[in-house]
This record gives C-alpha cells, sequence and structure tokens, in this order.
C-alpha cells in the first residue's frame, strides 16, 4: 500500500529503495519497509497474478541505514517464505516529489465507499460514503486487495451490494459496538462508523498506527465513534475481557488470524459478524477451520487474496 513520510517536503533530498518480489510477499514487505518512515508504492498490485514479479519502492528523505535495511528485508523474507530481494539504494533528483507521487494515488472506489486523499479535489459520486485517508506508514489507503475485499464485504453486510444475504441486523439494526483488529490507518474503523453511526474500537500493536487511526477518525468526521488503542491482539486492557461485540473485522496475515482465532471467537457476540483479510486464496481453508463453528458466509477473492465473512 503506497504511503509516505511527514518529513518528506519539496526541496529535501530524496532516496529511493527498489526491489521485486513476488505477488505473495507484498504484504510482508510493505509492512517490514514501512519501518523505514518513507513512502512505500507499489506497482500495479490489483494487476498481479500470485505468480508474477511485483516491483515496491520506497521514498526516504535520508539514505537507509544498510545494516537495517538488510535486517529488515531478511525478516520480511522468511516471514513470507521467499528469497532476501536484492536492493538499490539511490538518490534522486530534487524535485516536488509530495506532489509526484499524489499523481499516482487518485481516488479509489470500493462500493459505495470512495477513498481518497486531500489532494484529489473530485468529489464522491451521488450517494457515495467519502473517506479521507492520507498515505502515510500505517497500513491501509484502500489499494490492496485486502482492503478494497473488508470494504466490499461491509458494504454487502449493509444491504448495499448484497440485500438477501445481510444479517438480520444490517441495516434496520446496526451493530451495538464494533471492533477493528490490527486497524492500522483506521480505514475499517472509519468505514464501519460511517455505514451504521456505531462505536468502534480500533487497536493495533504500532502507536504510530493507532495515532494515524485517531486522527483520521477526527479527519473524518468520526472521532466521536471511534477510540483508538494500542495493544498486543486480543489483550484485555485494550478494551475489557469480557469486551463483546457485533461486528468485529480483523484485515492482518493468516498465520495471525489463525492463532487468535479463539481469542475472536470469545469476543464475538451471538448472532455476529467477523470479517477476515490479508490471506491467500489457498490460506482460506485453513483460517476458516481455525474458527470453527463459525460459518461462512461469503467469500470475495481479489487478485489471489481472499477475504471472508463469517457469521456467529
Amino acid at each position: 500500500m503506497p504511503g509516505s513520510s511527514p518529513g518528506m517536503t519539496t526541496g529535501q533530498a530524496v532516496w529511493r529503495l527498489d526491489i521485486s518480489i513476488p505477488a505473495p510477499a507484498v504484504t510482508a514487505f510493505e509492512a517490514a519497509l514501512a519501518e523505514l518512515g518513507g513512502a512505500v508504492v507499489t506497482d500495479a498490485p490489483d494487476a498481479a497474478g500470485t505468480e508474477a514479479e511485483v516491483g515496491l519502492q520506497v521514498y526516504l528523505d535520508a539514505e537507509p541505514e544498510r545494516p537495517r535495511l538488510t535486517a529488515l528485508l531478511a525478516g520480511a523474507a522468511l516471514l513470507a517464505g521467499v528469497r532476501v530481494p536484492k536492493a538499490r539504494v539511490e538518490r534522486l533528483p530534487d524535485i516536488d516529489w509530495v506532489t509526484e507521487s499524489h499523481k499516482a494515488l487518485p481516488a479509489i472506489q470500493a462500493g459505495p465507499f470512495y477513498v481518497h486523499g486531500a489532494h484529489v479535489s473530485a468529489p464522491a459520486p451521488a450517494g457515495g460514503i467519502p473517506i479521507l485517508i492520507e498515505a502515510g506508514p500505517a497500513f491501509g489507503t484502500g489499494r490492496h486487495e485486502s482492503t478494497l475485499g473488508c470494504l466490499l464485504a461491509l458494504a454487502g453486510l449493509a444491504e448495499i451490494h448484497q440485500p438477501a444475504r445481510a444479517p438480520a441486523w444490517a441495516p434496520a439494526c446496526a451493530p451495538a459496538w464494533a471492533l477493528d483488529m490490527g486497524c492500522g490507518s483506521g480505514l475499517l474503523a472509519i468505514a464501519i462508523a460511517k455505514l451504521w453511526a456505531c462505536p468502534v474500537r480500533a487497536v493495533d500493536n504500532d502507536p504510530q498506527a493507532v495515532r494515524a487511526a485517531a486522527g483520521n477518525a477526527v479527519a473524518n468526521g468520526v472521532g466521536g465513534l471511534v477510540s483508538a488503542r494500542q495493544g498486543e491482539g486480543y489483550d484485555a486492557a485494550a478494551f475489557g475481557a469480557e469486551a463483546s461485540f457485533d461486528l468485529i473485522a480483523a484485515n492482518i496475515l493468516a498465520g495471525p488470524l489463525e492463532a487468535m482465532a479463539p481469542d475472536l471467537k470469545r469476543h464475538l457476540a451471538p448472532g455476529g459478524v467477523a470479517v477476515l483479510s490479508g490471506l491467500l486464496e489457498d490460506q482460506a481453508g485453513a483460517v476458516i477451520a481455525a474458527h470453527a463453528p463459525l460459518s461462512l458466509a461469503r467469500r470475495i477473492p481479489l487478485g489471489g487474496w481472499v477475504t471472508l465473512v463469517l457469521e456467529a
């Protein structure tokens, strides 16, 4: 997912890191390289098949330290199960890279949602739900298939796209309380709050993501509904050991989803719905099995990735 560094301004020296990685490894490398604090840009992730090589660039306002870069690449490769890619680092000419990067970040339409940055002047289509998300270090600008799948799943639950399949509580009886687990930028929490005007707890273990989610919620007019907290998974300190949610969204990775399945089932209210993403199609079976006896209501495949909608 593309990101940007708040400290990168016109006239500063800009460095670019280039790597080429298998498409299924994109999420792991994006998350790892975001720690460098720059703008992470992935080449056409929605056009690449699972066997394709994808170019990934990171724009930085300082040359990255080689030992740290080597460690981040090795860690991401280990997590994704791929070889460590060769990295090329070069200093770029002094031009307005903020303006240039914005040209590559048009608004995104996902069902009724119109996700855009402040540089986009075109208004949302009639009846659309605008969400302002500036590209930043926190995961979640709506450009990855896993995020798009979650937005489409939420739209379906609100009877915007799939009226016959929506649970009984949508939209006449909105969820009383929702959770965005691993919230990143807070995009899904904001989408939920805008759809149902219900309180949403947004949890992430990265303090930078928590700050981004809180700020984005305020910028979108739902600061009173979205509460962002730092915590490790379903940490009781983040929302209370007995908390019960009607809707849980978790766009992370297959491994953590499986590991956290017992906690999700414990915190999902009877009749509740879970929207899970960040997994490849061939990982869906294991994730579904880990969440038994929740039943599969819908699966949304996009570019080799899949989003699952499970019902209690």
